[in-house]
């Protein structure tokens, strides 16, 4: 009967045969009742973890499941008294197992917290749990029957799981700092004792790791050091640094700290690198305690590593920031330093700016000794190049001044409507030049406006020279209308618009749209921001749509401040300035007729997108008495060079359509222009800019400014060379054309010595080589050109 009872109950139920039951509080097996011997059955036979507790003494009967649950208590626990098995747990199963033997009612538990004592120390457990009363053949209580399973791994799971999430919180702040973030990171893992008792973030600096923040370890002392050398790491800490984990099990006896379930001490510890973004050498060192509730399994350390990527993630996101900031501060003082240095400069340039305009007016306006028409033209050129140099003074001097909050601003009422249509009107000779329509449409304002005239006047201006630079066909509108309280004006054209991804940055300060058609690429670039600070000053603002090869649309609006009486229009003499700038832009030179050259006169190409600055090179190059033509950039100087190749070709590096350095590539990549001479003149100063353009294939690279004498000097030279370099050519081809001189007699040895001491005098002092081969019967003669170049016989 005994061997039927437990039979089919795998190793637990074979143990339970064996078992002297006779010794135990429920006697031997004969005298067991019917329902307990069901019961028995039902545990036995049962593949989930039950345990049956029989009696008065709550004597164990469980099955193979349940004896893995309990651990190293097996199988002593068979047939003894639970109160003594589950003695660490059992102030937490009494109440549950008297209600359901006192009640008669079943319980259950989802996630019930044990300690247990199975594997060496008390482990923090949990369990779903069901208590059940088994009952006797009277019907009486005599027993509980659990069912129960391990949810330990869920539960702590899902609780680390948290501490990883709320991780995330302050590893994606960006208002923090380094320390700031650190001590976030280990504030939310104080929250979370239980799986981390103790934790602290080690920060190399330099050649030492220090430490950041901490948490849990306050009493410490000195046993957590504020910084660690290589020299003196009592913790092993630089091996992880090095990039491998660390266990450090004497945690106990550095550190007096406890933690886990039930505040017991620690006495294990791990280190854990923090992971760069690079995947070189770490950020630094996590060192964590470990619970001494659970097992350092790979469970536990799988967290452990995910716990020190979570804070190393935060870490790099705040070092990325800082660094961020710290450029964006760096940035900002530049950007304070350039801007007083513009203010500075732009004052010291107005006193020579003075004594250079007022001489130059006095000389032009002079009747009593009236210049003649050469002296004229030269003073004319340095006049408008003053005005022009005192407009971009005027408005790096206006735009720092924004910048640095010291603008003032004289507001007064004027007839806005009237006072835009006469600035637009300033432009209007320039615009029909450029075979374009200019259309004002500027109806009268309800009443005067209260503006500064000085502010408006830079921003229809500005607005009307970029529209003119960029326009070719079409026309440019001006339109000024009052819209409700807001006055606004729009400035569109018909020009090649704006790429997309340029519409953000085209308010931005200095920032020029690179590779795009236009009439000039001379300017500051700070025009058009200098038209949304102005528009801001007045409390207003700058807006732009554009739409690439269909035009370009400004707004500026301003607030419609009405004022009783206009006040006259003031002077527009920067609107005049800016206008006869544009139509320098204009100035584009006929083609010389393709005829040669007369005379001894070299021809030169000058290629310039300046007006003024072609007709100083003209005049300058043509009083050499050398025939100059003209290109107003670089693609029409090449396709001059095509048409009839000149002399030499003097050309600026910053061009619209075709700038110096491409146009110079396009003709060393012509087999036909090839050894052409190219000069390029340049204001980009530095050595860079002069490597670039003789990297470019320019023979000589000219800055500006430059004196008429240095730049007639150099001209001379490269034509010279040029003349030289054809002159050699020319006769090594005479030589390489006389393939083979075959005769006999003494005059052919004369005639080929002398050939011969001729090729040698010619090539004296090259690394050509003249070689006579042949011997008397069949005399060759041999040369080549250099080390690198073909023979020639």
């Amino acid at each position: 009967m005994t061997d039927d009872l437990f039979a089919g109950g795998g190793a637990t139920g074979l143990l339970m045969s064996r078992l002297d039951w006779s010794a135990t509080d429920i006697g031997p097996v004969r005298t067991w009742s019917q329902s307990m011997r069901a019961a028995v059955r039902i545990v036995l036979s049962s593949r989930y973890p039950m345990l049956l507790l029989w009696g008065p003494t709550y004597t164990q009967l469980y099955n193979d499941a349940y004896s893995a649950l309990i651990g190293d208590k097996h199988p002593a626990a068979l047939g003894g008294d639970v109160r003594v098995t589950l003695a660490e747990g059992w102030d937490v199963l009494e109440p549950l197992i008297a209600d359901a033997r006192t009640t008669g009612v079943a319980s259950w538990v989802p996630a019930l917290q044990l300690a247990l004592d199975r594997s060496g120390y008390r482990e923090e457990a949990y369990f779903s749990v069901s208590h059940a009363p088994a009952r006797d053949d009277d019907g009486n209580t005599a027993g509980i029957l659990t069912v129960c399973s391990e949810v330990t791994e869920q539960v702590v799971g899902e609780r680390r799981l948290r501490l990883l999430r709320d991780l995330a919180v302050p590893a994606g702040g960006r208002a923090a700092d380094v320390e700031q973030v650190c001590a976030q990171l280990c504030a939310v893992i104080g929250e979370h004792r239980i799986d981390v008792p103790f934790a602290a973030i080690y920060l190399r600096d330099g050649a030492v790791l220090r430490r950041a923040a901490a948490v849990g370890a306050e009493g410490a002392g000195a046993a957590l050091p504020d910084t660690v050398d290589p020299a003196e790491d009592g913790w092993n800490l630089y091996a992880a640094a090095g990039g491998q984990p660390v266990d450090i099990e004497d945690a106990a006896g550095r550190l007096a700290v406890t933690g886990g379930a039930w505040d017991d001490p620690v006495r294990t510890a791990v280190a854990l690198p923090l992971p760069s973004a690079e995947r070189s050498q770490p950020l630094g060192v996590l060192l964590a305690g470990v619970s001494p509730s659970r097992g350092l399994d790979e469970t536990y350390r799988s967290f452990f590593e995910l716990l020190a990527q979570q804070v190393a993630v935060a870490v790099r996101n705040a070092q990325a920031y800082q660094e961020e900031r710290d450029r964006a501060a760096a940035l900002a003082e530049l950007d304070r330093v350039k801007t007083d240095f513009f203010t500075n400069v732009s004052h010291e340039f107005r006193t020579p700016l003075t004594l250079m305009m007022g001489p130059l007016a006095d000389a032009l306006a002079d009747a009593g000794e009236p210049l003649g028409p050469a002296q004229r033209d030269r003073l004319e050129i340095a006049q408008r190049s003053a005005h022009r140099l005192l407009s971009l003074v005027n408005n790096l001097l206006t735009f720092s001044s924004v910048e640095a909050g010291r603008a003032e601003q004289r507001p007064r009422p004027i007839d806005l409507a009237r006072y835009t249509a006469e600035l637009a009107g300033v432009f209007r000779a320039a615009v029909e030049r450029a075979d374009l329509r200019l259309v004002v449409d500027c109806p009268p304002l309800p009443h005067a406006v209260e503006v500064d005239p000085a502010t408006w006047e830079k921003i229809v201006t500005n607005l009307l020279s970029n529209a003119l630079k960029f326009t070719f066909v079409g026309e440019i509108r001006v339109r000024l209308a009052a819209d409700g309280a807001t006055a606004r004006l729009t400035v569109s054209d018909t020009g090649i618009g704006i790429a997309p991804e340029d519409l953000p940055r085209l308010f931005d300060r200095f920032h020029r749209v690179r590779g795009v058609r236009a009439r000039s690429h001379e300017g500051s670039g700070i025009g058009l921001a200098l038209v949304r600070e102005l528009a801001r000053l007045q409390g207003g603002d700058a807006t732009v749509e554009s739409t690439p090869g269909a035009g370009t649309t400004f707004t500026v609006t301003v607030p419609l401040a009405g004022a009783a009486t206009a006040q006259p229009l003031p002077d527009m003499s920067a609107a005049r300035a800016a206008a006869e700038e544009a139509a320098g832009w204009l100035d584009v030179p006929r083609p010389t007729p393709e005829v040669p050259a007369q005379g001894d006169g070299a021809r030169i190409l000058v290629a310039d997108d300046n007006s003024d600055m072609r007709a100083y090179l003209k005049r300058l190059l043509s009083g050499e008495r050398w025939q100059v033509e003209l290109a107003p950039d670089g693609r029409a100087a090449l396709e001059a060079i095509r048409r009839f190749p000149p002399d030499l070709l003097l050309t600026d590096v910053m061009m619209p359509r075709m700038d110096g350095f491409a146009l110079v590539r396009a003709v060393r990549g012509d087999e036909a222009t090839r050894a052409l001479p190219v000069i390029m003149l340049s204001a980009r100063a530095g050595d860079g800019s002069g490597v670039e353009g003789l990297e470019a294939g320019a023979d000589d690279y000219v800055v500006k400014p430059f004196t008429a004498a240095e730049l007639v000097a150099r001209v001379r030279s490269a034509l010279r060379l040029s003349r030289i370099r054809a002159a050699h050519t020319r006769q090594l081809s005479a030589l390489a054309g006389t393939a083979e001189v075959i005769a006999s007699g003494r005059a052919l040895e004369e005639v080929f010595q002398t050939i011969t001491e001729q090729a040698r005098a010619l090539l004296e002092g090259t690394a050509a080589e003249v070689v006579v081969t042949g011997g008397d019967q069949r005399p060759a003669l041999r040369f080549t050109s250099g080390p690198a170049g073909p023979p020639a016989e």
